[in-house]
């Protein structure tokens, strides 16, 4: 066997290093909250909630310009839309007027953990 059969994302190690944090550039706090709203916009398929409240956004970054970065998880690197969930959140945030470049990262460490979702996440799913 030519890989790791408990490695679920192979394919996703290639692209987290293909996508880089912008390091240079003005932030711009008038683009971020029409990408927050976008982000909002993408839903966790299994459990009915979007992926900020869930937790699954470690990071965002929107510089002048419109260049936006993503760094996300998902629930379990077994999960179904572990494929297709990045391109999902790159074409919500396209979407935005003023968005020029947008880089998603996938990544698994910290692993995500339900203490992650937001208190309104966690009552909505009876979870307090």
């Amino acid at each position: 066997m030519d890989r790791d059969p408990f490695d679920f994302a192979p394919e996703t190690a290639a692209a987290e290093a293909e996508v880089e944090r912008p390091k240079e550039g003005e932030d711009d706090l008038a683009l971020m909250a029409p990408v927050l709203a976008a982000l909002k916009t993408v839903r966790d398929p299994e459990i009915p909630m979007d992926l900020v409240e869930l937790g699954l956004i470690y990071e965002l970054i929107v510089k002048k310009g419109g260049t936006v970065y993503v760094e996300m998880t998902l629930t379990t690197p077994a999960c179904p839309v572990a494929a297709s969930m990045p391109g999902e959140v790159e074409a919500a945030i396209r979407a935005v007027p003023g968005v020029s470049d947008v880089g998603v990262k996938l990544v698994w460490t910290p692993p995500w953990g339900p203490e992650r979702m937001s208190e309104e996440a966690r009552l909505e799913l009876g979870m307090i």
